[in-house]
C-alpha cells in the first residue's frame, strides 16, 4: 500500500514575503501562506456599522480577495493544525480574527503566535507557546475602525454637499491638518521683534578668541535697540585691557539618544536621509520581513510599530560584547542602559533595533538596496550608541570685563567620544580657548554689533509634524505615516520643499470642522480617545461604550451642521489669457492634485493646461523651449523643457543658465544648508555661496 502523505501545519502570514522567511525557519513539517493583509472590512458602499445595536460592524469579504480566501480554506481543511502568525499589533490581531472566522476557526483555541523579529530562534519560540486571540487587542482595533467609519462617512457628505464634491475628512487627519493651519496662522500673525548683539574679538598671547556681550554690572542685559548698543560701546575703552573675572572648568557629558521608536525613525529618516513617513515605514517592513542574505532570507530589524524605548536583554548583551571587542571596554555601558518610556507608550514590543549586533551595515551592504543600507545603517548606528558610554567634553566659561560691561565666552573640547564614535546627532564642534585663568588681562581686538529679528516658527516638516503628533498624544505609531500622507492626497496640504503648507481647500474644510465639529479637531479631546483604546486594548474599558461616549455629541454636531452650514463658494482666479479653442476667458480652478488652467465656460469647453512655473533659462539642450518646474508621481520637483515630447530634456536640478567653464556642460543649482551651490553635474566645477 502507498504510504499516506503526512498532514503539514497551516501558518497563515500578512505577507508573502514574510511567508518564505519563517517556513524556512519552521520546516518541512509547517506551510506558510499568506492573507496579503486585511481579507474582510466593512463596505466600501455604505456606513457599515449598526448604530441602533450597539454600533454593530458589518463585515464583508473585501473586493479582490476571493482568490485568496478560498486558497486559505482549501489550505486549512488540508492541514493538520491552522496557526495565524499576522503581525503582532491591533492591525494583526484582528487580522488573525477575521481570518479565524472566515476559515470557522474555534476563536478559543491556541493557534495565535506573534513574534517581535524575524529570526529563526524568536520565531520557533513562538510557536513553543502559542495562545488564544487576544479579543481585547481585536475590540481596540474594532473601535478604531468604526469610529473612523463613523466620522468619515458621516462628515464627507457634508463637505461634498457645502464645499466641493470628492472631499472627504477623517479623525486624526482633521487634529494633524488644524495643527498644520494653526502653525500657519502663527507665522502670518508673528511680529517680529528687534534685538541687537555684540560680539567682541580678544586676544591672549596673541591667540585670538571671540566672546559675546553679556550684560552691564554682573547682571544679563538685552539689547533692544541700536541706542542700547551705543550705550555699552560707550562704557568700552578700547586702549585698555579687559579682566578676565571668572572662570569655569568642568566636565559635561552628553548621553546617547535611546533606541528608535516609530516616531524617531520617522523623525531622523526624515533629518538625515530625505526620507517621507511613508518611504520610511516602507523601507522598515522590508528589513523587517527578511532580506536574502546569500543563504537565505533573514529579518533584520525587530518590529517597526512601538512606542517603546524598552530593549530585551539578550540583545543588551549582545550590543555590549559587540562594542568591547569592536570599540573597547572604555566605549561600553558599565550597566545594560535602561530608557523610560513615555507615560502614554505601550510596551508590548521592543524598541526598533537590529535582530543582531553583530550583522554590522557593512558586512550586508552588498545585499541591500541602497536606501534598505541607508535606514539599517541609521537604526544599527543608534542602536549600538544607545548601549555606549555618554561622550565627554572639557568646558570653559569665562567673564571678561571690564567697566562694568561684561563679555562672555564659552569653549568645549572633546575630552572623550563614548558613543559619538557610532552615531552623533548632534555634530557639536570642538571651539578651543587660549588657556583663561582669573585676574588675568586680555586685549580687546574688535567688536562687531548687529541688528537682529525675531523669527517666526518653522513651518512643519513631516519630520516635526511626527513629533507633534506624538507630543501631544494623537495617533499610534502604525497612524502616522498615512495620516501625513492622506491630508497631502486630499490637497488639505502641499509640499513646499520639505515644508507642510496649507493650501485653500485645507483652510476652508479645517475652518468648517473646527466651527461645527470642535471636538474633533481638538487635541485633548483626541488624545483622551487613545488613551480610552488603550485601555480597550488591556481589558480596561468596553469598546462599545468608547465608542458612545464619542459619537453621540457628535451626532448632535452632525445634525446642526447639516442644517447650518451655508454653501461655501471656492471662487475662480481669472488666468489672465483666453481659450485657444472658443477665446472666452480662461480661470485658475482648484482641482484633486492643485491648481489648474480652466476654460471658463466649462462644461460647454472643457480646455483644461497644467500651471507651469518657468525658471527664466533657455532648455540647454534644444536651445529653443523653456525650462519649466515639473512635479513627478511621488511629488518630486523636476525641471524640464515646455517642448516635450520633442525635446525630452530633464534634470533633477534647476539649470542657471550658465555652462561650466570646464567642459561647457549646464551648470545647476541645489539646495544646501550652506546656501545655494552652483556647480557641474560632470562634478569637475563648483561655486560655493559666499559667507556672510
Amino acid at each position: 500500500m502507498p504510504a499516506t502523505k503526512k498532514k503539514k501545519n497551516l501558518v497563515i502570514v500578512e505577507s508573502p514575503h514574510k511567508a518564505k522567511t519563517i517556513e524556512k525557519y519552521l520546516g518541512r513539517n509547517y506551510h506558510v501562506i499568506a492573507s496579503k493583509g486585511h481579507i474582510r472590512d466593512l463596505p466600501k458602499s455604505q456606513m457599515g456599522v449598526d448604530v441602533e445595536h450597539n454600533y454593530e460592524p458589518k463585515y464583508i469579504s473585501i473586493r479582490g480577495k476571493g482568490a485568496t480566501i478560498k486558497e486559505l480554506k482549501s489550505e486549512a481543511k488540508k492541514a493538520k493544525y491552522v496557526y495565524l502568525a499576522s503581525d503582532p499589533d491591533r492591525e494583526g490581531e484582528a487580522i488573525a480574527w477575521h481570518v479565524a472566522h472566515a476559515l470557522n476557526l474555534d476563536p478559543k483555541e491556541n493557534n495565535r503566535v506573534a513574534f517581535n523579529e524575524i529570526t529563526k530562534d524568536a520565531v520557533k519560540n513562538a510557536f513553543k507557546n502559542p495562545r488564544t486571540i487576544d479579543m481585547d487587542i481585536v475590540d481596540a482595533q474594532q473601535a478604531r475602525r468604526v469610529l473612523d467609519r463613523l466620522v468619515g462617512y458621516s462628515l464627507s457628505p457634508i463637505l461634498w454637499a457645502k464645499v466641493k464634491k470628492g472631499l472627504s475628512a477623517g479623525r486624526v487627519q482633521s487634529v494633524a491638518l488644524k495643527l498644520v493651519i494653526d502653525r500657519e496662522k502663527e507665522i502670518k500673525n508673528f511680529k517680529p521683534q528687534e534685538y541687537w548683539t555684540i560680539d567682541a574679538d580678544f586676544t591672549k598671547n596673541r591667540k585670538k578668541f571671540t566672546s559675546s556681550f553679556y550684560g552691564l554690572n554682573g547682571k544679563k542685559t538685552e539689547l533692544p535697540n541700536n541706542d542700547a548698543v551705543k550705550e555699552v560701546l560707550a562704557k568700552i575703552d578700547k586702549k585698555k585691557t579687559f579682566t578676565v573675572e571668572k572662570v569655569v572648568k568642568k566636565d559635561r557629558r552628553r548621553q546617547p539618544a535611546a533606541p528608535f521608536t516609530t516616531s524617531t525613525m520617522q523623525q531622523e529618516a526624515n533629518k538625515r536621509l530625505g526620507y517621507r513617513t511613508r518611504r520610511t515605514m516602507r523601507i522598515a517592513q522590508s528589513l523587517y520581513e527578511g532580506v536574502n542574505l546569500g543563504k537565505g532570507s533573514v529579518g533584520l530589524i525587530t518590529y517597526m510599530r512601538t512606542d517603546s524605548k524598552r530593549i530585551a536583554n539578550v540583545a543588551k548583551h549582545e550590543a555590549s560584547k559587540f562594542i568591547h571587542e569592536e570599540y573597547g571596554g572604555n566605549y561600553a555601558a558599565v550597566k545594560p542602559q535602561h530608557f523610560k518610556n513615555d507615560a502614554d507608550a505601550q510596551d508590548a514590543h521592543e524598541a526598533i533595533r537590529p535582530t543582531s549586533a553583530f550583522r554590522t551595515p557593512e558586512s550586508i551592504k552588498q545585499y541591500l538596496t541602497p536606501e534598505e543600507y541607508k535606514l539599517y545603517s541609521l537604526i544599527w548606528a543608534r542602536f549600538i550608541a544607545s548601549q555606549m558610554t555618554p561622550a565627554v567634553f572639557d568646558t570653559v566659561r569665562a567673564d571678561i570685563v571690564q567697566n562694568g560691561v561684561t563679555f562672555r565666552t564659552t569653549g568645549s573640547k572633546m575630552k572623550f567620544a563614548g558613543f559619538t564614535k557610532v552615531y552623533d546627532n548632534e555634530k557639536e564642534k570642538n571651539k578651543e580657548l587660549p588657556d583663561l585663568n582669573e585676574g588675568d588681562e586680555v586685549r580687546l581686538s574688535k567688536t562687531d554689533d548687529r541688528q537682529h529679528f525675531t523669527q517666526p516658527p518653522a513651518r512643519y516638516t513631516e519630520a516635526s509634524l511626527v513629533h507633534a503628533l506624538e507630543e501631544n498624544g494623537v495617533g499610534r505609531p502604525s497612524t502616522y505615516a498615512p495620516t501625513i500622507d492622506t491630508i497631502q492626497r486630499r490637497y488639505y496640504v502641499k509640499l513646499e520643499g520639505r515644508s507642510i503648507v496649507p493650501t485653500e481647500l485645507g483652510e476652508i474644510v479645517d475652518s468648517l470642522i473646527e466651527e461645527f465639529f470642535p471636538d474633533i479637531v481638538n487635541v485633548d479631546f483626541t488624545a483622551q480617545l487613545e488613551d480610552d483604546l488603550d485601555n480597550v486594548e488591556v481589558g480596561k474599558k468596553n469598546w462599545v461604550k468608547v465608542v458612545d461616549e464619542y459619537f453621540k455629541p457628535f451626532s448632535k454636531e452632525l445634525e446642526k451642521a447639516d442644517s447650518q452650514i451655508e454653501k461655501v463658494q471656492i471662487k475662480d482666479e481669472p488666468a489672465g489669457f483666453n481659450c485657444d479653442i472658443c477665446g472666452a476667458p480662461m480661470v485658475i480652478k482648484m482641482g484633486r492634485y492643485g491648481k489648474f488652467y480652466a476654460c471658463s465656460r466649462f462644461p460647454d469647453c472643457r480646455n483644461t493646461k497644467p500651471i507651469v512655473k518657468k525658471v527664466g533659462v533657455t532648455c540647454p539642450k534644444c536651445g529653443k523651449g523653456e525650462v519649466i518646474e515639473k512635479k513627478s508621481k511621488r511629488n518630486r520637483k523636476f525641471y524640464g523643457c515646455s517642448r516635450y515630447p520633442e525635446c525630452d530634456f530633464v534634470s533633477w536640478d534647476q539649470p542657471i543658465g550658465r555652462n561650466c567653464p570646464n567642459d561647457g556642460h549646464y551648470l545647476v543649482q541645489k539646495k544646501t544648508k550652506k546656501g545655494l551651490v552652483i556647480l557641474c553635474p560632470n562634478g569637475d566645477y563648483r561655486e560655493e555661496p559666499e559667507e556672510n
